[in-house]
């Protein structure tokens, strides 16, 4: 009995070591380097255009009192800006990213200022604006976000010149003025790794924005004498507009596509 298991256990062994020697060596197959995560942290700068409507509730006062003489009016305006801005992003908690922005404005948003009672009218332009803020957003996919904004706003609203109805000057004036005011909005931005072309860094950038500006009085004055006509306009501003941007971040590093 003892012979028949020492006979089989040499079997086996004689077995195994054959089995093993008719297997090939593995291949040495160098793991695959992990693709960088999408970080959004760091400075940006951008530039862009778009176009913007306005409403301003008019009413006319008297110099002398402050007394209303009318009725708010609601005048409307439109028109196209461009704009230049900087900012930093960080992000956190894997897909929320946080940061603070400044831009400037420029163009040309032209809407109508009128005195029913002289029978007078005119066209004011919002001439540049400039905005510093925050923003929040989420990461929708690594390389596109979605972002809620806010913040301080200012704007510069040129001279008026009036005519009559038949659009004859009548030789009075509004001066500009600057108003300072808030504004909120929200946009998508997403980097533009499409359609096969690689651009590290390069982003577009698309962005609603409400701002509002307080009330200024501001009196008719006689061309040349700069002396009161006698009534006054007084008139707030709610700015909308809608931009796109190109967008360059300086530290981008986001998912690599695996070529083969």
């Amino acid at each position: 009995m003892k012979k028949i298991l020492l006979a089989l256990t040499a079997v086996a062994a004689m077995t195994g070591s054959a089995s093993a020697a008719d297997l090939a060596a593995r291949p040495y197959v160098k793991a695959p380097m992990a693709a960088p995560v999408a970080n959004w942290t760091g400075f940006y700068i951008f530039g862009g255009g778009g176009g913007g409507i306005q409403a301003s509730d008019q009413t006319i006062q008297s110099t002398a009192t402050g007394t209303p003489l009318t009725i708010a009016q609601r005048q409307g305006a439109s028109g196209w800006f461009g704009t230049v801005g900087l900012g930093y992003d960080w992000q956190f908690s894997g897909t929320w990213v946080a940061g603070v922005f400044a831009d400037g404005q420029f163009g040309s948003i032209k809407g109508t200022v009128q005195d029913p009672l002289n029978g007078i009218t005119g066209k004011q332009k919002m001439e540049d604006s400039w905005a510093a803020g925050v923003r929040l957003g989420w990461l929708v996919a690594p390389n596109v976000l979605s972002y809620v904004n806010g913040g301080y706003s200012g704007a510069h609203f040129g001279s008026t010149s009036f005519t009559n109805l038949a659009g004859v000057p009548v030789g009075v004036h509004l001066n500009g003025y600057n108003r300072n005011g808030f504004f909120i909005g929200g946009g998508v931005e997403n980097n533009l790794n499409i359609f096969g072309i690689q651009s590290p860094g390069w982003f577009m950038k698309t962005e609603y924005r409400s701002a509002f500006y307080g009330s200024k009085t501001q009196s008719e004055l006689f061309d040349g004498t700069n002396l009161p006509v006698g009534n006054d306009i007084r008139a707030n501003h709610w700015n909308q507009t809608v931009s796109t941007s190109l967008v360059y971040r300086f530290n981008w590093t986001g998912p690599v596509v695996a070529k083969y």
